[in-house]
């Protein structure tokens, strides 16, 4: 008997979805071990030429997850609501849900976790993070005897582009965001990337999985975006051996009490892999403490490549079912709680205007120096009204590094702070 499957929305990532459901359907079956079937597509209006059969098309959603011939339900709609209702019913009705949802994940997964394993059903989201990188069953499952460190991935296809335009041709910010929008990268609305926002969310995932912990959400996770970038910022980065990058970055403090989710402009070694990540892929890089250093790479975003990390969950969710067995995600919970930015530690590359005259340099490493934080290297370009000194810090609290910026921004010496940008390495 076919295991039949309610399928919430039919944009890009639903109609791909529909696709692959009905291409593969021998190859889905003998992986299953039963065949799959799109039962219904629940969609705001069945009005529109869809590619699919209109037979399937309701707009009644509620109506579709509680089914009692729906055994499975995919959500691909977004946003919180009407999404978190629909699956919330759908999971109370015994059905299991692979959901692409990041937002809604990243805002109250902990509910969405609660009552899947409430009711002895799974709730899947591979496609949720990283596109059709296979990414969040390996932090989940493959490393749940290890010790993650730190997580670091560039998670956003958009700002990855426009970073890169930036660096390797020169462009500008708004030259580079232009061409992304034209190549269907960034929305007409960037903000939700360039802001750091979608970033922010799939932080908030990441630290949960990396750390087994439920206390992270997107208003945990530091978020700084990369409008501020300049074309001066690119080229110090590149004379320091380094390019910029928009990273999530997750981390256990050093006690192991806590963690850390930021999301914000680095400059990044060359030698780090990360580093050569071009154009709008994705990579996340796994430091552990037995495993070592890991990397998934691949397409984070798209149709096809986003449909490709929903059916793999929906494999798996579908043999779940097939097994009468479900992964109680979160039954387990670390309590790890989340640090402010403050207590994060970090290094700050600072680039300052300043008067070029006897004891300038001498008193704004006394500044750093009121403030606990000591100079790693310093050097002074141009002369006269164009001198700058540009600064990198030795590793120290954020807020340490915060402050010390602030007393150089008020200082009669100081023109103006160009520029300040976070410097992150390998782990020692």
């Amino acid at each position: 008997m076919a295991m039949k499957v309610a399928l919430l929305g039919c944009g890009v990532v639903g109609s791909e979805v529909v696709r692959l459901v009905n291409e593969q359907s021998e190859e889905l079956a003998a992986r299953v071990g039963t065949p799959i079937e799109i039962g219904g597509i629940a969609v705001r209006r069945i009005d529109r030429d869809r590619g699919v059969d209109p037979a399937l098309l309701t707009t009644d959603a509620t109506a579709l997850v509680t089914r009692p011939d729906i055994d499975l339900v995919v959500e691909v709609i977004g946003g919180i609501e009407p999404a978190r209702s629909l699956i919330l019913a759908a999971v109370k009705s015994g059905k299991s849900v692979v959901t692409a949802n990041k937002a809604l994940l990243a805002e109250d997964g902990q509910t969405l976790h609660r009552a899947a394993r409430e009711a002895g059903v799974d709730l899947y989201y591979e496609a949720s993070v990283a596109g059709a990188i296979p990414l969040l069953r390996p932090l989940r499952d493959s490393l749940a005897g290890d010790r993650v460190h730190r997580v670091l991935g560039i998670v956003n296809g958009t700002t990855n582009y426009i970073l890169d335009r930036m660096d390797s041709l020169g462009a500008g910010f708004t030259e580079s965001l232009e061409e992304a929008q034209s190549l269907g990268y960034a929305e007409a609305d960037p903000t939700a990337d360039v802001e750091g926002f979608d970033a922010a969310a799939k932080a908030a995932i990441l630290a949960r999985l990396a750390f087994h912990t439920q206390q992270v959400t997107a208003a945990d996770v530091h978020r700084e975006g990369i409008t501020g970038v300049s074309a001066g910022d690119i080229a110090s980065a590149r004379a320091m051996g380094c390019v910029v990058k928009l990273l999530a970055i997750c981390q256990r403090s050093e006690d192991g009490e806590s963690v850390g989710v930021r999301v914000h402009p680095v400059m990044l070694p060359v030698e780090h892999p990360l580093a050569s990540v071009k154009e709008a892929y994705n990579a996340v890089f796994v430091e552990a403490e037995s495993a070592g250093r890991l990397m998934f790479y691949g397409a984070g975003a798209g149709g096809t490549p986003t449909a490709s990390a929903v059916l793999g969950d929906l494999v798996a969710v579908a043999r779940n079912r097939l097994a009468r067995t479900s992964v109680a995600e979160g039954a387990h919970d670390t309590g790890l709680p989340v640090h402010d930015m403050g207590h994060t530690i970090t290094s700050y590359h600072v680039a300052l205007d300043v008067a070029d005259r006897p004891g300038v340099l001498s008193k704004v490493a006394e500044i750093f120096a009121d403030h606990g934080v000591s100079i790693k290297n310093v050097r002074q370009e141009g002369t006269g009204d164009d001198a700058q000194l540009v600064l990198v810090s030795h590793p120290a609290p954020d807020a340490a590094l915060s402050s010390t910026v602030e007393v150089l921004r008020g200082h009669e010496m100081v023109r103006e702070v160009a520029s300040v940008m976070r410097v992150e390495t390998f782990s020692d």
